[in-house]
């Protein structure tokens, strides 16, 4: 077997600053429920709520080649004969 050792007091270390920000996410990710219930309570739509915070994470040429895309694929579906829809058996 080598000589090789292992400092268990910095892998303790890394563990628990792990576990403790484990521990905190958890914490945020409850308060984030709570202001989207909060929103839910008082008429808004969650599901718009989160794309809005999900734009705004994009900078603007993200948003604006999303968007044009957006468009392109509706305007191509828009455009295309249907097409019969298998049925299961």
């Amino acid at each position: 077997m080598s000589d090789i050792s292992v400092p268990g007091g910095r892998i303790r270390s890394f563990i628990e600053r792990i576990e403790n920000l484990d521990s905190e996410l958890q914490e945020l990710n409850e308060q984030k429920k709570e202001v989207f219930s909060e929103a839910k309570g008082e008429g808004f739509d969650v599901k718009i709520l989160k794309e809005i915070i999900k734009l705004r994470k994009q900078d603007q040429d993200e948003r604006d080649e999303h968007e044009t895309l957006l468009d392109v694929y509706l305007r191509a579906l828009e455009t295309s004969e249907k097409e019969p829809v298998a049925k299961a058996a």
